[in-house]
């Protein structure tokens, strides 16, 4: 049983505490809140307040900046790592993985930090130009891993080429115009054809 289980017995009355009332309510004058002070005031004090000193809230550091929700977290390996693996071998994902270089489920990215002598077979999801360049100068090569972006139709029309400027002196020519088809005239609704119209009109007889 528990305190908030207490109920009074069935049948009995007792008369509510009437709090505020003056000294004849049972309460006092002061309704049970001591002398004058901060507590006996209607307001009493806002959440956080801590007597006038500088409060948690504001004494915490703020960090600048923002988190990217968007941003990818790469595992970097640099060109020194690669230099333990055999001349001619081929390092993917699970290679590096098992060579401690890389963690598990992270796209990986490889760095020209240091220099490459060997040819080697490297895939990884990124590439850095310098890291390229050693790879093919070394006579290995690079594949990267992942699927192709999909281009849209807008993108493509942007990277179409223009047609070139017409050389100065001469007008560029005016794409032909075409004539839109003629559409046919509208008959008004309640109005008789026009051969009704002639056959119902009588001839002149001057």
């Amino acid at each position: 049983m528990q305190l908030h289980d207490l109920k009074p017995s069935k049948g009995a009355h007792r008369r509510p505490d009437r709090i505020g009332r003056g000294t004849g309510s049972g309460r006092g004058k002061t309704s049970g809140r001591g002398q004058k002070g901060q507590n006996a005031r209607s307001e009493g004090f806002r959440l956080g307040f801590e007597g006038g000193q500088m409060p948690l809230a504001q004494r915490i550091p703020k960090l600048p900046g923002f988190k990217n929700p968007f941003k990818k977290v790469y595992s970097v390996v640099n060109l020194s790592k690669l230099s333990r693996f055999k001349d001619g071998a081929k390092v993917d994902v699970a290679t590096l993985v098992e060579a401690g270089l890389v963690h598990p489920g992270k796209e990986i990215k490889i760095l020209g930090t240091g220099g490459l002598k060997r040819k080697l077979t490297v895939e990884a999801h990124w590439f850095s130009m310098s890291a390229r360049e050693a790879i093919e100068k070394s006579g290995g090569s690079v594949k990267v891993l992942g699927e192709p972006r999909v281009i849209g139709p807008r993108r493509l029309a942007a990277k179409a080429p223009k047609p070139l400027p017409a050389p100065e002196g001469t007008r560029a020519a005016a794409p032909e115009a075409v004539e839109a088809p003629a559409k046919p005239a509208r008959e008004k609704k309640g109005a008789a054809p026009a051969a009704t119209i002639e056959e119902a009109t009588p001839p002149d007889e001057s």
